[in-house]
């Protein structure tokens, strides 16, 4: 896939709305920031084009998928304490100028003690080290898989992708070919995350 289809797959069928904005309208991080307090029942995103995406609310079982998941996460980084985790209204700006939420993440403590407290309320200038995307009903699949790669090329070490309606998973690992593991129970998060394995039959 050649970069300019990758850019239009990033921003199109989205499942969300699409706005396209002239050059001289800078989506600044500071003016993502009050749009989303703004609007906070919308998930915001910008893209490296500098496109705003605004997606609505998931349905009810999209929700419940999320909080389990981010639950088992949460107890697992609560243990381990060597980093901490973000749910999806947590928001990263990219190496490349993008600004994502990811269904949820994770980031070593280590690269978070640089920034002081005022700067970890905004968003952080940085690709978390673990990401995980779960599918919504409304999402395009080659457009979430696009969004790992970018995840991948912008610094994290290792990514899933959920998908619950194939009970799949795609496991995405820096230099390494997507592989995708079909009705698993669990999977494991070692070594990015050590000890950490996440219950798909609480996701399925």
């Amino acid at each position: 896939m050649d970069s300019a289809t990758r850019k239009k797959s990033l921003s199109a069928d989205t499942g969300g709305i699409v706005l396209r904005l002239e050059a001289e309208v800078e989506l600044t991080d500071e003016k993502m920031l009050a749009l989303s307090s703004l609007n906070r029942d919308l998930r915001l995103e910008r893209t490296a084009e500098g496109e705003l995406i605004a997606m609505p609310p998931t349905g009810s079982e999209s929700s419940a998928r999320n909080a389990g998941l981010t639950a088992q996460l949460w107890v697992w980084a609560k243990r381990d304490g060597t980093g901490r985790i973000s749910d999806s209204s947590g928001g990263f700006t990219l190496p490349n100028g993008a600004l994502r939420s990811p269904d949820a993440s994770w980031v070593k403590k280590s690269r978070l003690e640089k920034f002081t407290a005022g700067q970890r309320e905004k968003y952080l200038p940085l690709c978390p080290d673990f990401v995980v995307e779960l599918r919504s009903p409304t999402d395009r699949l080659n457009v979430v898989k696009e969004k790992m790669r970018e995840y991948i090329e912008n610094g994290a070490k290792l990514g899933w992708l959920i998908d619950p309606a194939d009970k799949r998973v795609f496991v995405y690992l820096p230099g390494e070919d997507v592989r995708e593991l079909k009705e698993p129970d669990e999977i494991s998060g070692s070594p990015v995350l050590p000890g950490f394995a996440l219950d798909l039959r609480e996701i399925w």
